[in-house]
């Protein structure tokens, strides 16, 4: 309460022309109001101009992301952090400058909590790294367990003409890792199977075929004449020690069936496969040591008693120089063993499914083969034991292989 009379005056003496009045800054008002001057290149402090944003994806020269979180001019968050030209972080408050509403700025005594919006940028910068890390280890993951897969999972028997499974000891080149790299055959040649540890293809004849054999492939004959393959040149060298291998399918109830063989001229020089002996099909190892192929130089292997037709069969036949001496296995047991002179070495490449006897070609293949391996040296039975189980360490390493499961 007064008692009527007026409070003494103190009048402010009027301010100098130009001067922009008490409590202002000299000269004309800015552009957008005092407190809010424009900088060069035309945003205001806090505010993007009318009709303009920012890029979201751009970088600024630092390379960070620019600006990370943003709304329209009528939403109001904008950057938690920005530089100005001058390096220094904008807006924080600014000396001589007060952030001011008016009605051409709505919301604007509204100050954004700029520790809590940087304190979300990190957390979704942070996420974003997290799932990113998490993605890689994923797909490594993925690829190791692909390769595992392969490794554990076995071949699948089919209907007829279907050779056995049992594991093999030597161990693969890289590229029969998996069933989508292995390639049976040479690429853009369906007939001439590849080998997978030398360069010796084997050419097939029209009715010795490549078919499926779960994930892998064997070769399947007809029994006729058509029924054989054959490499460019001698894969085995007869006058050293030397082991041969195959996995076969017999689907012949009689008579001769070669597995393999080697030589074209007159004679063979060995031949593995299926004889008639005593009235009953038995496998046999036969090597040939005179030159024109007659009864009394050869030498044979017999494994007698045995279930042959439609059997699945991993047969193994071995020359050992120094003792000269040949052996055959079947299934990884030691059938028998001869003494032998030395093998004679005939021309003439490596054959599938056929044997040349006094200048005439016998034996067709009728089965399926696969698993056809060759070695530069006599396995002892100890291996060929281990061989069957795919326990033999160490390992040794085939010449020529076609066909591998």
């Amino acid at each position: 309460m007064t008692d009527g009379t007026n409070p003494p005056s103190h009048p402010q003496p009027e301010s100098a022309p130009g001067s922009g009045g008490y409590g202002f800054p000299p000269g004309p008002p800015a552009q957008d109001g005092y407190g809010y001057p424009t900088p060069s290149g035309g945003y205001g402090y806090g505010y993007p101009q009318t009709g303009q944003q920012p890029n979201p994806y751009q970088q600024d020269a630092g390379g960070g992301e620019w600006p990370p979180s943003q709304q329209d001019a009528g939403g109001g968050q904008w950057p938690p952090s920005q530089q100005d030209a001058g390096g220094g972080e904008w807006p924080p408050s600014q000396p001589g400058f007060t952030r001011l509403a008016g009605p051409d700025l709505p919301g604007a005594s509204q100050q954004p909590d700029w520790e809590a919006m940087a304190d979300r940028s990190a957390a979704e910068r942070r996420k974003k790294r997290l799932w990113m890390l998490g993605g890689a280890v994923t797909v490594l993951a993925l690829l190791a367990g692909g390769g595992t897969f392969f490794l554990m999972g076995g071949d699948e028997d089919g209907q007829d003409a279907q050779p056995s499974n049992s594991a093999s000891a030597s161990p693969e080149p890289e590229d029969t890792k998996g069933p989508a790299a292995y390639t049976a055959t040479v690429a853009g040649d369906d007939t001439l199977l590849r080998d997978s540890y030398g360069s010796m293809g084997i050419r097939l004849g029209p009715d010795l075929k490549v078919g499926p054999l779960g994930k892998r492939f064997q070769v399947v004959g007809k029994g006729t004449g058509n029924s054989w393959g054959q490499s460019a040149e001698p894969v085995v060298d007869v006058t050293k020690s030397f082991t041969v291998t195959a996995r076969a399918y017999n689907s012949a109830a009689k008579g001769s069936r070669i597995i393999m063989s080697q030589g074209d001229g007159e004679s063979f020089s060995f031949e593995l496969g299926v004889n008639e002996v005593n009235g009953k099909q038995a496998w046999i190892f036969r090597v040939q040591t005179g030159d024109k192929g007659a009864a009394a130089t050869t030498r044979t292997v017999t494994a007698e008693g045995l279930q042959i037709l439609k059997t699945p069969t991993l047969l193994m036949a071995t020359y050992d120089a120094e003792k000269k001496a040949i052996a055959l296995y079947v299934d990884g047991k030691k059938a028998g063993e001869t003494p032998v002179p030395p093998i004679w070495q005939a021309p003439g490449p490596l054959q599938l499914g056929r044997s040349k006897h006094h200048n005439i070609w016998t034996g067709p293949w009728q089965g399926a083969l696969h698993n056809i391996k060759t070695y530069d040296m006599a396995f002892t039975a100890e291996q060929a034991a281990g061989y069957k189980e795919g326990k033999l360490e160490p390992s040794p390493k085939p010449t020529h292989a076609w066909l591998l499961t």
